[in-house]
């Protein structure tokens, strides 16, 4: 599982490395745009009911922690979806990963 750092929180946010690395390409990609935007997920089965949201912005530390040492292969379809999410005025949703078959 991999985690995410947001503006020093001792508490980081758990997902798994495929999610966070396609979650790093839309993040950075927003951010070096200096574009802010919100980021909103529901909190997983080990925790309280709920979701959460934060604002993200080029001002705020940001920190990507895998625990895979090699990237995994990115879908970017999954990005796409992802990247919508991010320019909408809700901001990202961690939408699952559509894994396109065979025709």
């Amino acid at each position: 599982m991999g985690r995410l750092i947001y503006d020093g929180e001792h508490r980081p946010i758990v997902l798994d490395d495929r999610t966070l690395a396609h979650l790093k390409v839309v993040v950075t990609t927003k951010l070096r745009r200096h574009e802010g935007f919100t980021m909103s997920w529901r909190h997983p089965d080990n925790q309280p009911r709920g979701r959460s949201t934060i604002w993200l912005h080029p001002s705020i530390p940001l920190k990507f922690i895998f625990d895979a040492p090699e990237p995994p292969e990115l879908n970017q379809r999954w990005i796409q979806d992802l990247m919508d999410s991010a320019n909408s005025s809700g901001g990202i949703a961690l939408v699952d990963e559509v894994i396109d078959g065979p025709q």
